[in-house]
């Protein structure tokens, strides 16, 4: 795929994931904000357009063991895999992340009153994304189990409506886990950090992570092909 100032990031990281490493170091979005050109978030973020694409060429032509094509996936292969791997973690890491927090707002808050926050907001995106995966799973997710089986109907906005509100939510807890990032330096725990600070810190950037590779699924690869498929129906 030629890289140019014109490339959708959604659509790149779509065809080949090793992008996202490079969006990543370069602080561009490219979960929520994918349906951008690289030229707009190089605008929007300041950044050396020339230098991202070619770090970008670098590390897609680069002799890394290939990745899995989530591209060429079944919708509902793609969403077993979401629900299965993605969905499943989350519920574990806020099971194990929570405890760690509240640990570290009682016995580091007086010195680090930012923790304070980033334990408010992971609390927040934890109940958030929560009912989020619940609703995906009992709407959305059966949804796409229907059109594979032929059992869906194109009628009405049955799937355009619960797709942009599952949209927004996913920009929503971007933007949360941005100010969490913010507020822990980028996950830099602070010289006086004990052993469950640190882990606890590595957690959060894991976890956040995971979610910028969960979202780009669904919003860039599993909504796109539900759509389409909903739009080639109704023709």
């Amino acid at each position: 795929m030629e890289i140019t100032k014109e490339t959708i990031i959604g659509n790149l990281v779509a065809h080949d994931y090793r992008a996202a490493t490079v969006f990543k170091q370069y602080q561009v979005d490219f979960c929520c904000n994918g349906n951008r050109t690289i030229q707009d978030a190089c605008a929007d973020k300041g950044k050396d357009i020339n230098g991202l694409i070619d770090a970008l060429q670098r590390e897609i032509t680069s002799n890394a063991q290939p990745l899995a094509d989530y591209q060429s996936w079944p919708i509902d292969l793609l969403a077993d895999y979401i629900e299965k791997k993605h969905h499943r973690y989350v519920t574990q890491r806020i099971r194990e992340i929570t405890p760690f927090l509240q640990k570290l707002v009682k016995v580091h808050g007086d010195h680090h009153p930012e923790l304070e926050q980033i334990a408010e907001l992971f609390t927040g995106s934890a109940a958030a994304l929560t009912q989020h995966m619940k609703d995906e799973e009992q709407f959305l997710f059966s949804y796409v189990r229907e059109v594979v089986t032929g059992a869906a109907k194109p009628s009405g906005s049955t799937i355009e409506h619960p797709v942009e509100v599952m949209m927004k939510e996913h920009d929503h807890e971007g933007e949360r886990f941005r100010e969490i990032e913010r507020l822990t330096n980028q996950y830099t725990p602070p010289p006086d950090a004990c052993n469950t600070y640190k882990v606890t810190f590595g957690l959060l950037k894991e976890f956040e992570e995971d979610l910028h590779l969960h979202i780009h699924l669904e919003n860039n690869i599993l909504f796109p092909k539900v759509l389409a498929w909903r739009a080639n129906q109704g023709n």
